[in-house]
């Protein structure tokens, strides 16, 4: 059992990421708690900013730490070291490096709808890794920060890890995958605000050890909100993706985000129609549940192009290999996403 000395022990020896002096030579861990029935150890720890990127990296570094040392789970509070103590040992921050966001062969591709609910995080998932399926490098980013779900969609068990100053992502079915759903205990309420996440979407371009991409995926929260907005600031050049069901009040409501996306000078590759038909796999026959023509008026409406109809059906999975929301390449629809792959790849010319 993890006793406060051994807690204080431990993370002692990690580094404050502004000041690069030990936690212990700081005195920042201000306040232990464990809980000895539910083996939950949390922490309070000072640093010098708060809100930022560093901040996430060293978070992901306590949380496993005190994972690897026996904690079930694992709770954090950050606060900002007092003034005095910042002027006795403030150095020069380390330089900017070569980020995402600064690559030129990477195509960023935001997949947006304009309400929840209509399949716009397993569109986001089974695209990003249908163009894996076509031998491309593909990562993808969980930005819907308050209703994160691409982690649990895909199977992932893992978390990323910390090697010297970046985040690994967690790779499955050829996707690098980061999400905020990897740096929250215990499927925790989200209650940031927005200058918080677009701090913390900021981090997940700048601080994670992507690699090579051709193809960069953003799964965007529902609606026109601060997320949103933050990736139309920071990613001028982005492509998007609408996602809407057939029912003509879906397709209004999507419409927004598209006017968004062209206000912003953002080009829309296309429309997906979620959800279009359910074909019954005794007759054949396709029964339209949320009506027709949706897609095709949005697409219309935004001068764009329909990618592909989706149907109502659910991918085959086992307990072996449990991924619940992800076709396999021979399955239906799993053959549709290759389609729309091989479309998306086919406008962009890569």
């Amino acid at each position: 059992m993890l006793t406060e000395k051994k807690v204080r022990e431990v993370l002692g020896g990690l580094k404050e990421p502004f000041l690069h002096k030990t936690l212990a030579e700081l005195n920042a861990i201000e306040e232990i708690k464990i809980k000895e029935e539910k083996n939950h150890v949390s922490v309070k720890v000072l640093i010098a900013k708060t809100g930022t990127s560093e901040q996430l990296q060293l978070q992901t570094q306590i949380v496993n730490v005190l994972k690897e040392e026996g904690a079930a789970t694992v709770g954090i509070r950050f606060a900002e070291l007092p003034e005095e103590v910042l002027a006795q040992h403030r150095n020069a921050e380390p330089e900017n490096n070569q980020t995402l966001l600064n690559s030129k062969d990477t195509t960023f591709i935001a997949i947006a709808s304009g309400k929840g609910g209509v399949g716009k995080s397993t569109v986001s998932v089974n695209l990003a890794v249908a163009l894996a399926r076509l031998g491309k490098k593909v990562g993808l980013i969980d930005a819907d920060i308050y209703g994160f779900s691409v982690p649990d969609m895909m199977g992932i068990t893992n978390r990323p890890v910390v090697r010297g100053e970046k985040i690994i992502p967690v790779e499955r079915f050829g996707v690098q995958v980061i999400s905020m759903g990897f740096f929250v205990e215990d499927n925790a309420p989200i209650i940031w605000r927005g200058p918080m996440l677009g701090k913390m979407l900021n981090s997940f371009f700048s601080e994670v050890e992507w690699g090579e991409l051709d193809y960069l995926l953003l799964d965007l929260p529902p609606g026109t909100g601060d997320v949103a907005l933050d990736v139309h600031t920071m990613l001028p050049s982005c492509k998007e993706i609408i996602v809407t069901t057939p029912h003509p009040t879906a397709a209004f409501v999507a419409a927004r985000a598209g006017a968004m996306a062209l206000k912003t000078e953002h080009e829309v590759l296309g429309v997906i129609e979620n959800m279009a038909y359910f074909e019954s796999k005794l007759t054949g026959e396709k029964e339209y549940v949320f009506g027709r023509g949706g897609g095709d008026k949005l697409a219309e409406e935004l001068n764009t192009v329909l990618l592909g109809r989706l149907p109502l059906n659910q991918p085959d999975w086992n307990d072996e290999d449990f991924a619940p929301s992800v076709y396999q390449e021979d399955h239906q629809i799993g053959k549709i996403y290759l389609e729309i792959a091989e479309k998306v790849t086919g406008l962009l010319k890569k």
